[in-house]
């Protein structure tokens, strides 16, 4: 069972091309492609088939009539905005796309601190001063260690007011810490050292993200009632997917860490979580690698998602779209129904290894189990500008090995998701209850 990613309600015009008609769209498929969206769930008779769409990366959204060309008389328009600027530090993350999955998670955590942003763009910008070719990018980077260093330096008070109360000397010792960091590095450029400077800039927004996390003393708003019994994940969690890999001589067997995010998807994300901790994923096949998503999560039998033993039922889960500069996120519609078209999703499809939930095309509310994972940009999933905002819900990316998801294959096995930290923000876990 393949679960349908993309759902639109649109009128555009039509191509004098070989034409593909999901209902309500009409669009031109520049190749030949199953008409199913590799981000939609699976359905029984699917299984039976292959869902590769190498030869057209981007069929898969010309396939649902999500193109962004001129849209007809009777459409709305289509703004597609640059990349979210978050309340009060706009001027911090203007500037190219952030595509870092790190960075990204940074950004989305449900803060107001602009003193501790102001340290984390310099050293943020450093990836694209290493950009620079030979020990030149120094120069750069030694200008990205001043400002960093300088903003710590005017900001400290600020920053340690942000802390919540019970987090104050954790906060104090990364700060600590931050500071002999910008000097260690300061020292590394002095030096010359080209290598060795990307290392200690992990390191340092490691540190920085911690103070962020710090930041926040507690869930920062209520899930809608219908949705408030269901597994949450109220704050953030890691985990680890194992992978066999098949029929490559160069790659056995890979380890994925994922940071899935509850602070923007708690339903989504609890949801997920819930079925790691039931080990649902455990021996299962990836079921869809084309290029451009890699698919999975699609169980044996008839169902087209999880059955809860003690329902008999599939559980489902709604859509759920955090906005930049909402304080919740909204529920069941997709953006673009709610006439939201110039909104930013706090979790875009910007990163490498994104993942988000499938769901039927035409039910906004039918995710159950099939995850799916972005491989990268296309002419219809440009970062700051991607087609698949605020149309499925993202809740998490993939943090280390990322690259490696484009050498998987249909038929390489999960081996196992584990959990690496975070399992004591689930709420409503229904793992623990027998059957």
């Amino acid at each position: 069972m393949a679960a349908t990613l993309l759902s639109s309600h649109c009128s555009l015009p039509s191509f004098s091309l070989s034409l593909a008609r999901p209902r309500n769209c009409h669009v031109a498929v520049l190749c030949s492609a199953s008409p199913k969206s590799p981000l939609s769930t699976v359905t029984q008779n699917e299984k039976k088939k292959s869902f590769s769409l190498k030869k057209c990366a981007i069929s898969l959204a010309l396939a649902i009539g999500l193109v962004t060309i001129t849209p007809s008389i009777d459409s709305p328009s289509y703004a597609l905005a640059k990349w979210p600027a978050l309340p009060d530090v706009s001027v911090l993350i203007s500037g190219p796309p952030i595509k870092d999955p790190g960075a990204l998670l940074r950004y989305a955590l449900p803060i107001n601190n602009k003193a501790i942003r102001e340290v984390q763009k310099p050293l943020e910008d450093i990836t694209e001063s290493l950009k620079v070719a030979g020990v030149r990018a120094l120069d750069s980077v030694e200008r990205n260690v001043r400002q960093a260093s300088r903003a710590l330096n005017q900001g400290k008070d600020l920053i340690l007011a942000g802390v919540a109360e019970s987090k104050k000397e954790e906060g104090k010792d990364l700060l600590e810490k931050i500071s002999a960091g910008l000097d260690d590095l300061q020292k590394i450029v002095e030096d010359r050292n080209r290598d060795a400077v990307a290392p200690k800039q992990k390191e340092l927004l490691q540190y920085v993200g911690s103070v962020e996390e710090d930041m926040i003393d507690r869930f920062p708003y209520e899930v809608p009632e219908e949705y408030s019994t269901m597994p949450l994940l109220k704050g953030r969690a890691m985990v680890d997917m194992k992978v066999k890999i098949k029929d490559n001589p160069n790659l056995q067997e890979t380890v994925f860490r994922i940071v899935l995010d509850g602070y923007n998807a708690p339903v989504t994300a609890g949801n997920f979580l819930d079925l790691v901790e039931r080990h649902f994923y455990d021996g299962m096949e990836i079921q869809r690698a084309d290029g451009f998503v890699v698919q999975t999560g699609d169980p044996e039998g008839p169902a087209e998602g999880f059955v809860d033993p003690s329902t008999g039922k599939t559980r489902t889960i709604p859509l759920e779209i955090m906005v930049v500069g909402d304080t919740a996120p909204v529920y069941g519609e997709t953006l673009e129904e709610l006439g939201r078209y110039k909104a930013q999703t706090r979790l875009p499809f910007n990163a490498f290894g994104t993942m988000a939930m499938a769901r039927e095309e035409f039910d906004n509310n039918s995710s159950s189990s099939q995850v799916f994972w972005l491989l990268k940009e296309s002419e219809l999933t440009p970062s700051n500008a991607n087609i698949l905002d605020g149309r499925y819900t993202v809740f998490g990316y993939v943090v280390e090995n990322e690259d490696f998801l484009a050498d998987l294959k249909v038929g390489d096995v999960i081996e196992s998701i584990q959990v690496v930290n975070g399992i004591e923000n689930l709420a409503n876990p229904t793992y623990k209850i027998v059957g």
